[in-house]
């Protein structure tokens, strides 16, 4: 009798357990995997990171926030938040403006210097890649790093609220890079 006890006592922590991580994955913290180069050199290919689920409904997004959204109903992407919604965005001469006024976006610094056969980010105004002259209510303006390699904003349009999975800051693969990425 207490070997059927003690079995059934594994069970059910077990059980407990699994049905727990599934409620901290599905409601609040998630894992991913960063497919591909749009997000260089702030994330490399492969990384691993942290999504938090529960930051956006609580609060709302902030300009550069890196976030994680549903593209398409198997595909999700990375991409760092540019213009919020009633921003007018465009890009000139390599330099963001918000509201006609400049920004400037120091995790690209790097990636600049390199960029030595035009600029990183072609001049380009909201209207002429959205139809919209602001970005819409409820709607988010995003870019990956990687401006030259990056499907983003500028060909799939704004991206709705809902579409937005979580806020992701944390890098915890490889260990060797592991770390918390800064916001401007």
């Amino acid at each position: 009798m207490a070997k059927k006890s003690q079995t059934w006592e594994w069970i059910k922590a077990i059980v407990i357990a699994v049905g727990l991580a599934a409620v901290i994955r599905y409601f609040f913290f998630a894992p991913i995997l960063v497919d591909g180069v749009s997000m260089m050199p702030t994330l490399q290919d492969r990384d691993r990171m942290i999504v938090s689920k529960i930051g956006y409904r609580i609060g709302e997004p902030q300009r550069f926030d890196i976030i994680v959204f549903k593209a398409t109903e198997d595909k999700d992407y990375i991409k760092r938040v540019i213009g919020l919604p009633g921003d007018r965005i465009e890009y000139k001469n390599d330099v963001l403006y918000v509201n006609g006024k400049a920004y400037e976006e120091p995790y690209l610094n790097d990636y600049k210097k390199q960029t030595t056969d035009g600029p990183l980010t072609y001049d380009f105004k909201l209207e002429e890649v959205t139809g919209q002259q602001t970005v819409p209510k409820g709607q988010l303006f995003v870019l990956g790093d990687n401006r030259r390699f990056s499907k983003d904003s500028r060909t799939i349009g704004t991206i709705s609220m809902g579409q937005v999975i979580g806020k992701t800051n944390i890098v915890y693969w490889p260990l060797s890079d592991a770390r918390i990425i800064k916001k401007p």
